[in-house]
Order: C-alpha cells, then structure tokens, then sequence
C-alpha cells in the first residue's frame, strides 16, 4: 500500500508517518520496534464513550498521549443527560491520555485526566477491535476502574 501526504485522511498520514519512524529505526531492539510498531494501531482520532470529545492519540516523546483536539458536546461524564457547567474551561488542546507506554500483551499504561473533578488517574489502554480503543481509568488496581470504550473517529473526507 502506498501511502500519500495528500490523501486527505490525517489519521492514515500519521501511521505512514509512525511506520517510517520505525523502519528509520533500523538500530533499535526487535521489542522497541515491535512495540512502537503496535502503537500505529492506537494512533488517530477517537470519540470519547460519552460522545463529548474527539481525543487524537499521537507520540510525545518515548510515549503515547491523547489531546482533544474537538469539542462534539457538552454532556457530563457521569450523568449523560446533564450539561457541564457554562463556566468550565474549554477542554480544547487538553491532555487526557498522559504518558502511555507498552506494558506487555497489547495494553498501554499511562494515566487518564478527568476534567470534570480535575483528577489523574492510573489507566490502561488497549485495542478491543479496529474501532474500538479500551480506556480504562482506575484508583490503586485495575481491579478497582471502569471500561470505556472509545470509537474511532470517522475523518471528514470519508464521511457520507
């Protein structure tokens, strides 16, 4: 598959771009590789479980982060069918995936920001399908969290 920078699809530029960046590469272990390999496949635009926001996953550093990068609505988290309140911040350009690295077996640990009390929490993430990016906060165990699953984003060009 040839890939172009003029295809329209951000999301399919940035793993084009991921992939070079591991075959560029060439010095470093078969692990690293292969790791940073498998984060191309978490890399794009998701939807928030809540539908509120479009998060895009991309690397910073040695890391996977997730910046919001649009605003779909204004519903609280924990209640759908409230709106946040009008004085909150804009949650444009925040970080809310923070640090991810390959943990083993297909899973990213990191941490996750919740806007709504302010507090960061222990997080894993993984891929449950193609479209469906596993998000799953916790305090002190995995044990101890609840699951969110995260849709990608369709891209504007490939909308209907």
């Amino acid at each position: 598959m040839t890939w172009t920078a003029n295809s329209g699809n951000r999301s399919s530029a940035r793993t084009a771009a991921a992939y070079a960046v591991v075959l560029a590469l060439g010095g470093c272990s078969q692990q690293e590789a292969t790791a940073t390999a498998a984060a191309t496949q978490q890399l794009g635009l998701w939807v928030t479980e809540s539908g509120n926001l479009e998060v895009e996953v991309a690397p910073c550093g040695k890391a996977l982060c997730g910046t919001v990068v649009k605003v779909l609505a204004n519903r609280s988290m924990a209640d759908p069918s409230k709106t946040m309140a009008g004085d909150a911040p804009s949650p444009l350009g925040m970080k809310v995936l923070i640090d991810f690295v390959p943990s083993g077996d297909g899973e990213w640990q990191g941490q996750a920001y919740n806007r709504e009390n302010g507090k960061t929490y222990d997080c894993l993430m993984s891929l449950a399908s193609a479209d469906q990016l596993k998000i799953r906060p916790y305090v002190v165990a995995p044990l101890f969290g609840r699951t969110q699953i995260w849709r990608r984003a369709v891209a504007s060009s490939e909308q209907p």
